[in-house]
């Protein structure tokens, strides 16, 4: 039988002698024209290797000769896409927004999973995700620490959430605990863009209260921070009245201001950003009102605004713009 079978291939060699070379041919050309055809060719060709009935058919073994030239295309298509990420530059005149490269992840894993549907190829396309992604989230640290006109913890922020959007979307079971990590850098990014923002408004109060802490954390004790020179009651007041309801609403206007600049549009985070800060101002103000009750005690000191004059603020602000 074997000797039959080597017979039939050298007869049908010698009948198509060019077969396997333009078959070949047309793959290095499919290629050429779109690197997603290698994908579509790898999953093809996969089928019929994998269910070749005579694997050492004539058709069989070119099949599978023109599978390893299929599936180094594929490898050479994702090699490339990851060098056009780490070649990414950032501009230097205009702001970020979403990153063009993390824009053609989500466009790239949604083809590549049309493709790989059912298919038993899906593990070689899990492992190209992996090393994207790793590659996707280096990146993005970088361009964040390059970007000249749109803050760091912005840039991080925007990018990372779209990723969790995207690989929540898409659910690829590989690409979960990637999906958690873009979560959290998220908002470990919303949290410090907000505490970066909020530090201005009340900077003052901010600077003081700072201060009083560090005092009854090197032992004083909270009711006798206010004998001293620099944390008296009086210095309290008047720190307290640079700080009237309007310069309040004043201060959290140019927050907004500020916000509405660094965020791009597309992600839509403005109202998530705009709550952040409002919860962050809040726990600040209790935390000065606890500061003020601890250490001032019977003093008759309160900020010159309350909690609910800051919740209107906000609603002002955000309905204003």
């Amino acid at each position: 039988v074997r000797h039959m079978n080597e017979e039939v291939r050298r007869m049908m060699g010698e009948l198509f002698p060019n077969l396997e070379s333009e078959l070949e041919a047309f793959v290095s050309y499919a290629d050429r024209l779109d690197g997603f055809n290698s994908m579509y060719m790898l999953v093809r060709m996969s089928q019929h290797v994998n269910n070749a009935q005579d694997t050492g058919s004539f058709l069989s073994l070119m099949f599978a000769s023109c599978l390893v030239k299929i599936k180094r295309n594929f490898d050479k298509f994702i090699a490339n896409q990851i060098k056009a990420i780490q070649d990414f530059k950032v501009s230097k005149k205009s702001r970020c927004g979403i990153i063009a490269f993390v824009h053609n992840f989500e466009e790239f894993a949604n083809q590549a999973e049309s493709i790989f549907k059912g298919s038993d190829r899906h593990t070689h396309l899990d492992k190209s995700y992996k090393a994207l992604v790793v590659v996707i989230y280096e990146q993005i640290v970088r361009v964040a620490s390059e970007s000249q006109k749109t803050p760091k913890d912005v840039v991080m922020m925007e990018n990372f959430h779209h990723m969790y959007s995207t690989l929540s979307t898409l659910k690829i079971p590989c690409l979960e605990s990637d999906r958690k990590e873009a979560k959290q850098i998220y908002q470990d990014n919303l949290n410090s863009y907000t505490l970066n923002l909020l530090g201005r408004p009340l900077e003052k109060l901010h600077v003081f209260f700072e201060g009083v802490q560090n005092r009854v954390a090197t032992g004083v004790k909270p009711e006798e921070v206010g004998f001293q020179l620099a944390f008296s009651k009086q210095e309290l007041r008047k720190v307290i009245k640079e700080y009237p309801v309007k310069e309040v609403k004043k201060g959290l206007d140019g927050i907004y201001k500020k916000t509405l600049k660094d965020l791009c549009e597309e992600e839509n985070l403005l109202q998530v950003v705009w709550f952040s800060m409002q919860d962050e101002f809040i726990k600040q103000i209790k935390h000065y009102e606890d500061l003020i009750n601890q250490c001032y005690p019977d003093s008759g000191i309160t900020l010159e605004f309350k909690v609910d004059d800051v919740l209107s603020f906000f609603s002002e602000i955000a309905q204003n713009h």
